[in-house]
Order: C-alpha cells, then sequence, then structure tokens
C-alpha cells in the first residue's frame, strides 16, 4: 500500500502553478519521455490495485469458507492452482471457458497479467493464459 501511495504521488503531481509537470520549458522529447514513464508507472498501479481488490476478495472467500471453490463450477479448485495465484476464483476449465467467452464473468482480471508466466514456474500445471 504504502509503494502504491509513493508511486501515484510521484506521477500524479503538478507545478505550485497549477501546470503539469512536463507541459512548459522542456524540450518535446523530454515531455514525451515523461509521459510515457508516467504512463507506464501508472499502469503498474493499476495492476497492483488490482491484485490488491483480488486478494481482498479472497480473503472474503476464506470468510464465507468459499475460497478454494469455483465461483462458476462450484468444483475446488486444485491446489497446486492456488498455490500458484492464491487468488484464483475458477478452475482452469472454467477459467479457460471464459476467456474463450471473452467475458470477465463479474471478476476483474487484469491482476493476473502481474503473475504471467509464474504459473508455469510454479507448479508446471497451467499455462499464463489459464491464469486469475
Amino acid at each position: 500500500m504504502d509503494a502504491m501511495v509513493g508511486v501515484t504521488k510521484d506521477n500524479i503531481r503538478s507545478h505550485p502553478d497549477g501546470g503539469d509537470a512536463s507541459a512548459f520549458g522542456m524540450h518535446q522529447a523530454d515531455a514525451g519521455s515523461d509521459a510515457y514513464d508516467r504512463d507506464f508507472a501508472l499502469n503498474l498501479l493499476s495492476q497492483e490495485q488490482d491484485a490488491l481488490h483480488e486478494i481482498e476478495e479472497a480473503l472474503e472467500r476464506l470468510n464465507y469458507l468459499t475460497y478454494g471453490i469455483c465461483q462458476m463450477s462450484g468444483k475446488r479448485i486444485p491446489h497446486p492452482r492456488l498455490e500458484a495465484i492464491p487468488f484464483a476464483r475458477y478452475t482452469v476449465e472454467c477459467q479457460a471457458k471464459i476467456e474463450r467467452e471473452g467475458g470477465g464473468r463479474g471478476g476483474r482480471r487484469p491482476a493476473a497479467q502481474s503473475f504471467v508466466g509464474f504459473m508455469d514456474e510454479r507448479s508446471g500445471v497451467e499455462s499464463a493464459s489459464d491464469n486469475d
């Protein structure tokens, strides 16, 4: 949380006169580079916020004794999947079905993008496109 607040403060700052930090008196290339860096940092911040949301949702599922149960099929989510992505909402089969259909079924999806490749390394069970 502290890191997220720091990134936010560093990237959403203005000059005391109210102008954007990269808008005036700077070479166009420098302003473009600053804008790219800011967009990149804010994208990472967004992914971290999504991951935090997913973790909070998983903690709620623990409270309601539904953690580790697929929200689509009602089947148990295999332990290796939960070890690799502790906030997984769906079994691999249901996740694949959701991705094929192009829907999110009420869940925020970007958080798993932070873990691309993680599942292959940790569990050897799923591909990066199967995570959530």
